[in-house]
């Protein structure tokens, strides 16, 4: 990939940045993301040297985009040190030009929020964080393998609003004997602790984790897809009631509150990834390139120093792969997908009949001749209508 990448006005959704920190305290028995615990020190020097190397790299294929949003996810990148955060920002705004109201999200566990650090993350340009609450139960808290109780989790949301000017939490609903009455009243006291967003998400079985194993040997168990369904309906109902309503299948916000780094994602924006196991995708020309970075940190850590990056996957999508990416993606969305744009991606026309066959099941809805988008209904099994429309 040699060509220079284009402006902004060109490709719609927006320009973003993902840093991947991958180092986490503990590894919760539910996560499959590419997150490691490492015993000994980590050395930031050494790690912040690499990401200001891959940073580079990929400025040097995308001169003239304007960064819209930067996202700090993991692992868990509240366990930087603030003067790393502070050389990651330094790095970007070299490289890009910021936008005006350039979103800076950074993730953070309860369990290492520190006050002077927060601050510290502030003065370095973070500008809203995302915590990863998950429960406001102490017995669920030790369930789902959180190193934080309730009382930390409340006192780490204190300090995140007197902080920064925009707060996210997390919670996980669907867990082991949990009742639509209990997650209720747990919901509507998350929304009386003053996020302005939540991402609440159903806790689902991944393959390789210990939950996954203790699943299969019926040692957990989780509520059945009527049950999770009812919760699901509930949370649209609840969140929706407090001015929070779903703006995408998982995440809720106030108007105007709406993390704009996740919508580059879901309105199949550009991002570059930069980081351990961090993918990217990069319009090139009329094109979309799909990267990947090496998922081990010191393996990644090597490639880096060695080459200038970790790149391990670098290909063009084909139009019906952009397609369908933007089907998968846009479709999340509560203001869905425009049928013009589909076009242009896959090169190829979207089956009216289909969509009339989802509008009569119940499953889309026309916003105009121009934009659908899934209902309620069609959330729920959304996988199955992207394959429909897909095929």
């Amino acid at each position: 990939m040699t060509q220079e990448i284009g402006h902004n006005s060109a490709i719609p959704g927006g320009f973003g940045i993902y840093l991947h920190w991958p180092f986490c305290a503990a590894k919760c028995p539910y996560c499959d993301f590419n997150s490691h615990v490492r015993h000994q020190p980590v050395d930031q020097e050494r790690f912040a040297a690499a990401f200001e190397r891959e940073l580079a790299h990929f400025a040097e294929l995308t001169g003239g985009r304007t960064v819209n949003s930067i996202f700090l996810g993991g692992g868990t990148p509240s366990l930087m040190d603030p003067r790393t955060v502070e050389r990651l920002m330094n790095a970007i705004s070299r490289h890009w030009s910021l936008d005006s109201n350039v979103e800076v999200s950074m993730e953070a566990n309860p369990s290492s929020v520190e006050a002077e650090r927060f601050r510290g993350y502030r003065a370095a340009g973070v500008n809203r964080v995302s915590l990863g609450v998950q429960s406001l139960h102490d017995r669920d808290l030790r369930l789902l393998g959180r190193l934080h109780d309730v009382d930390a989790a409340l006192k780490a949301i204190e300090t995140a609003r007197e902080t920064f000017p925009r707060l996210s939490f997390d919670l996980i609903y669907a867990r082991p004997d949990q009742t639509p009455e209990a997650w209720s009243a747990e919901l509507e006291r998350a929304i009386s602790l003053a996020a302005d967003h939540l991402s609440l998400y159903q806790l689902t079985i991944e393959e390789g984790t210990p939950f996954y194993n203790l699943h299969k040997a019926g040692k957990l168990k989780v509520p059945d897809p009527d049950l999770g369904a009812e919760l699901y309906e509930l949370t649209q109902d609840v969140t929706a009631a407090h001015g929070l309503p779903a703006y995408e299948v998982s995440n809720h916000a106030r108007p105007g509150a709406e993390c704009r780094h996740n919508l580059v994602y879901w309105r199949y924006g550009d991002y570059v990834g930069v980081g351990p196991g961090a993918h990217g995708r990069l319009t090139v020309g009329v094109n979309k390139v799909a990267t990947a970075i090496e998922r081990h940190p010191e393996s990644w850590l090597e490639a880096v120093e060695a080459h200038g990056h970790g790149m391990v996957e670098n290909t063009g999508l084909t139009c019906e792969e952009q397609g369908d990416e933007y089907l998968l993606m846009g479709l999340r969305l509560v203001e869905g997908i425009d049928l013009n744009r589909y076009r242009m991606l896959s090169t190829r026309e979207v089956d009216e009949n289909k969509i009339d066959d989802l509008i009569s099941h119940g499953m889309v809805e026309r916003l105009d001749a121009t934009h659908v988008r899934a209902t309620r209904e069609g959330f729920s099994v959304l996988d199955a209508v992207v394959a429909d429309l897909a095929a």
